[in-house]
């Protein structure tokens, strides 16, 4: 005992020490910190300056005001880049964006320096500005200042001071531990102390005696907290991560530990089709098969699909499996069988005369039907089956899509409760007054809610989802953070907005634009000199393709010079053709075609260059490349990938896409023509504009869009979901270790 008393005179006051140190360090850690950010931000504001530079002094040269505020603008949606303004050569500040401070003028001192940065501190936190000159043909038009929020350093700075103080910590935690053992041997002898250690006494059995036994539990799980929260680090902000394949499987390897994941949808990315020459692969017309390919690609997994190919039974092992891509395989689907009676009441009936037009508000009338009703059910308890068939643990991951398959989230619950389910809702979701017409709402809810994530494109579908939940069932909401509890399970209700591969597959070995302008031209007789526009949709009444034929029409009524001179080719996929309402839909947008063929017809000209007929997604890209302009006018879409996938062909930065506001891309893109598509005068100046944009204009809309695919391309959009589901994961791991410490403590009090 008189070793582990001195042992103690020395631990306090080294302890003190270390303490003191650590204090006197915070200092120098804040100072060192803002010095390495303010370097990093003097890097990003030259990058930027030297980025702005060309398309900003155009600009000026113009004259347009309006259109550099709105340069300024998408430039400062960047989450660090506060505001922009420019002072001009008589120290006027000539341009700003909206959130410039009030505060500062260009007659400020420290404006006078051409290429110099500050960090001041405003009411709003601080901020960094950079001034650097910009300049045309070697003459000074003004200098540019950059304001970037700092409030970022401040968290850092806490973070690095918390991992600084913890380091020090664990150093005096360490060193008292060496100095107890060091008492430990010198009150027992060297010899005992080792063979007490070697039978597991030793340091702890001193701890035990001073300690209750409720208290170790403690310390075992506070070693499995240090852990979890190492691992949570791990999970990097996604705005500093760069999204790629390669992003998506260190995901998988290291947050979620290599968890394997499935995808259930109907849809199947490669269908197998029997023709006269053999068999042909098709990739289907979805938005859905465009978003999750590159998944699956990155990902490797099973996909579990609806086999619906004339020919996929002949290509599928034993098991009904197949290894794709075709030319190189990196994952494999799980095909599902259905009948044709289970097809027409599942699939025809319920989801797509029933789900699809309630959800769209498109003026369809639903149709809902008990027997379609229960084959729903019963399909939807088949693929259930099947994912829990092909699950290999008992906690997999599994993302299921769309509105197919509503009730598979509860059933998979129902027979893997530790399983991670994710489950992403493709189209709109309506209000609860439109909803409350389904007369199954209850079920369909309650089988969402078995999902762990439940995902939609935009926020105000996500304010939808939990007012209609609010509505019909007893569940408790928690609208802060988004989450509803029902039946004993949490659901998180969020947003990702889905996006596309980037860079585009079909790029590295695409013609260039001037080929497939030509190409183009001479398949459907046009003259070199043509105005192409282009329209790329699935032969579906929600996509406005009749609204957008009337603006064509009206366009050549206004603007007569444009006939002769303006084509507009519609691609339009044939879908669900043996449901009435799309047959009748067929025959209205073949009459009108042809109407308005008739009315300009001249000399073999033809305005509208209808063809319908599947087209594989190499020859979409093709017509992508050849347009003057793009035309999307959905009168409901959750978010429609055909926008993205325009903007993402054209490395060329040129063409213009017209896009509906009743659209989710919308919301993303501003920088298109947004257009209400049942205006139909509206659409047809749209038209206009979009043909006489200067070149100039055309690039700086179309450099923006690109840089936000970029950005948010499909790799970060399927990485926020398996991020957020490794983070449940966790949380679900540690309460579930925390109520079994609880439970082992109880039973020990009650021993």
């Amino acid at each position: 005992m008189k070793h582990m008393r001195l042992a103690l005179r020395f631990i306090f006051p080294l302890a003190v020490a270390l303490g003191l140190i650590a204090y006197g360090l915070l200092p120098l850690v804040d100072a060192l910190t803002l010095k390495w950010f303010v370097r990093d931000l003097d890097i990003r504001s030259g990058f930027i300056a030297s980025t702005m530079q060309e398309p900003l002094s155009e600009l000026i040269h113009s004259h347009s005001t309006l259109g550099i505020n709105r340069f300024f603008e998408r430039a400062t949606q960047d989450e660090r880049l506060f505001a922009l303004g420019f002072c001009d050569n008589q120290n006027k500040l000539s341009y700003k964006s909206s959130t410039f401070p009030k505060q500062l003028t260009c007659n400020l001192p420290f404006y006078l320096d051409e290429s110099t940065s500050h960090v001041l501190r405003q009411q709003q936190g601080p901020l960094h500005f950079a001034i650097h000159p910009i300049m045309a043909e070697n003459v000074t038009l003004g200098r540019l200042v950059l304001v970037h929020d700092m409030s970022f350093v401040d968290r850092r700075s806490s973070d690095t001071k918390q991992y600084v103080f913890y380091l020090f910590i664990a150093l005096a935690t360490v060193i008292s531990l060496i100095t107890v053992v060091i008492a430990h041997f010198s009150q027992r002898g060297l010899v005992n102390g080792m063979r007490a250690l070697l039978h597991g006494e030793g340091l702890l059995k001193p701890l035990v005696r001073v300690s209750t036994p409720e208290l170790l539990p403690v310390a075992r799980e506070l070693r499995s907290l240090v852990r979890e929260l190492e691992q949570d680090r791990r999970i990097k902000d996604e705005g500093q991560m760069d999204w790629t394949p390669k992003t998506l499987k260190t995901i998988l390897n290291e947050d979620l530990v290599g968890d394997e994941v499935l995808i259930v949808s109907n849809r199947e990315p490669y269908i197998h089709v029997r023709k006269d020459s053999g068999i042909e692969i098709q990739v289907p017309a979805s938005g859905l098969v465009t978003a999750l390919e590159p998944i699956m690609r990155a990902c490797s997994g099973t996909w579990i699909a609806h086999g619906s190919g004339s020919a996929d039974r002949e290509v599928v092992d034993e098991r009904d499996h197949l290894r794709v891509p075709p030319n190189d395989p990196s994952y494999q689907i799980r095909r599902v069988w259905l009948t044709s009676k289970e097809e027409a009441g599942y699939y025809y009936g319920f989801s797509n005369e029933g789900l699809w037009p309630l959800c769209h508000i498109a003026h369809t009338r639903p149709t809902f039907r008990t027997s379609d009703w229960q084959q729903y059910v019963a399909v939807n308890k088949k693929f259930a089956e099947v994912v829990i068939e092909e699950s290999k643990t008992d906690d997999p991951v599994i993302l299921v899509q769309d509105y197919h398959l509503a009730l598979v989230p509860k059933m998979i619950r129902e027979k893997l409760p530790q399983a991670t389910v994710i489950t992403f809702w493709h189209i709109p979701w309506p209000n609860p007054e439109a909803f409350g017409i389904c007369p199954w709402r209850e079920e369909i809810l309650a089988g969402l809610l078995g999902s762990s994530i439940m995902g939609f494109h935009t926020k105000f579908h996500c304010n939808n989802f939990i007012d209609t939940v609010d509505r019909f069932l007893e569940a408790r909401l928690d609208r802060e953070s988004s989450t509803v509890s029902f039946g004993g399970k949490l659901t998180a209700v969020r947003n990702y907005p889905i996006s596309i591969e980037w860079p585009s597959r079909w790029l590295k070995n695409a013609k260039s634009i001037a080929e497939c302008r030509s190409y183009v031209s001479h398949l459907n007789h046009l003259s070199s000199d043509r105005f192409i526009g282009v329209g790329v949709d699935r032969l579906d009444y929600t996509k406005g393709i009749i609204e957008r034929f009337l603006a064509v029409e009206r366009l050549l009524e206004l603007y007569p010079q444009w006939v002769g001179r303006f084509t507009f080719i519609q691609i339009a996929a044939p879908s669900r053709s043996s449901i009435v309402e799309y047959q009748n839909f067929d025959l209205q947008v073949r009459a009108l075609a042809e109407k308005i063929n008739q009315r300009f017809r001249m000399d073999g000209y033809e305005a509208i260059c209808l063809k319908v007929e599947h087209h594989e997604p190499n020859q979409v890209f093709e017509y992508y490349r050849s347009a003057n302009v793009c035309m999307v006018t959905s009168l409901h879409d959750g978010m429609n990938l055909v926008a993205k996938e325009f903007a993402a062909a054209r490395e060329d930065e040129r063409g213009v896409l017209i896009l509906s506001q009743f659209t989710g891309a919308s919301r993303e893109l501003p920088e298109a023509l947004v257009v209400n598509p049942y205006n139909i005068d509206q659409c047809a100046v749209a038209l206009h504009i979009a043909l006489t944009m200067p070149e100039s204009e055309q690039r700086d809309r179309m450099r923006s869009m690109r840089g936000l695919i970029q950005e948010f391309n499909v790799y970060r959009w399927a990485g926020r979901m398996l991020i957020d589901a490794a983070r449940m994961r966790q949380r679900q791991r540690l309460m579930g270790r925390i109520q079994s410490t609880d439970s082992s403590s109880q039973e020990g009090r009650l021993h």
